[in-house]
């Protein structure tokens, strides 16, 4: 079978550290080339493949049938859009647009033309999250009562980046990295009745979000994510609890540590976490109360486009599909009409 040949729009983190890896790992893609206005760094790391100067050099090169859409998020709309215009499937990073209807017109255009469209939420393939996943499906807690999901850093000085520090749609911290924790939990519990959402600006000079606070709530149930950069000792990422019990578990992902050391992704002991992070679980079963750590599961970015693979060549289901960060959209645009209103707003 014909490797799907590929392209990248950005040879910055994500592009060196999330997407090039394990598209070259993959022996269904055949990394083709990266769009680099000016520099040619991504040669040192793929003497092979073409640079590309210009977005418009890659939607002429019929060869391209995959396009990674990985460039600030206020271009993903524009970009992402020309990509399926042009024929070719595209993966986009997370925040999927600046705006739900920016998202609904991208959807609704691969539809038309029968092109795979999906978004970038590697997270779900992280070992911490899929070990919290299982342990919810496998019924260990119970009913779920209470949830909280935490991305908790330590880090004061502003981003180089200016798109992520001046304000604009797509800066902020609700834009970064809300959507990991908010597809997370989409993905465990299905989408909420109501959304509070609290933002704020904590760095000294900071211009935009740097701290979110958000509640779903549900029937019963009630999930919070929480993000800032003021927290220098972490709380458990993962703080599940039940009716039968709770699980504990920290962010303790390897993945991107290694990947930003330049560390060459595999197929055997890749995303392997120590055993010192392993989660508590504290529950019963059959009426004898268990406490006891549970050996983590393995995560892999590899199995996202494994999946992007089956999709175009198998015409299997989308794993993250376009549906998916429309429903994410919603809640990040519903998060800011929340803290700006200081109120619930129902979807």
């Amino acid at each position: 079978m014909q490797p799907i040949k590929t392209a990248i729009l950005s040879f910055g983190l994500s592009g060196k550290a999330f997407h090039a890896p394990f598209i070259a790992l993959h022996k269904g893609f055949e990394l083709c080339g990266i769009w680099e206005r000016t520099k040619s760094d991504s040669l040192e790391f793929y003497p092979d493949i073409k640079i590309y100067r210009s977005l418009e050099e890659i939607l002429a090169d019929d060869s391209i049938e995959l396009v990674i859409v990985n460039t600030p998020t206020a271009t993903h709309f524009d970009f992402a859009k020309k990509v399926l215009e042009a024929g070719k499937h595209a993966v986009v990073e997370k925040a999927f647009t600046t705006t739900v209807e920016e998202a609904a017109i991208l959807k609704e255009l691969a539809e038309e033309k029968k092109l795979m469209l999906s978004v970038f939420q590697n997270r779900r393939w992280d070992s911490d999250f899929k070990t919290v996943k299982k342990i919810i499906q496998e019924g260990w807690l119970g009913e779920i009562m209470e949830a909280e999901i935490h991305f908790d850093r330590y880090k004061e000085e502003l981003s180089p980046k200016p798109h992520k520090e001046i304000p604009a749609p797509g800066a902020g911290i609700l834009n970064d990295l809300s959507p990991h924790l908010i597809d997370q939990a989409l993905n465990l519990f299905g989408m909420p009745q109501a959304v509070f959402a609290d933002l704020r600006m904590t760095r000294p000079g900071s211009k935009v979000d740097d701290y979110f606070e958000i509640l779903f709530y549900y029937p019963m149930l009630r999930v919070r994510l929480k993000a800032g950069y003021q927290v220098r000792e972490p709380f458990p990422a993962y703080v599940i609890h039940g009716r039968l019990g709770s699980f504990l578990k920290s962010r303790g992902d390897v993945q991107e540590p290694l990947l930003v050391a330049n560390h060459k992704p595999n197929l055997t002991d890749w995303g392997t976490e120590p055993e010192s992070e392993q989660g508590l679980l504290h529950t019963e079963k059959d009426g004898k109360v268990i406490r006891e750590k549970v050996p983590t599961l393995q995560g892999n970015y590899y199995d996202y486009y494994d999946g992007i693979f089956q999709s175009i060549r198998n015409h299997q289901p989308v794993q993250v599909s376009a549906a998916d960060g429309i429903n994410v959209m919603r809640i990040i645009q519903l998060c800011f009409e929340s803290n700006g209103e200081r109120k619930v707003v129902s979807l």
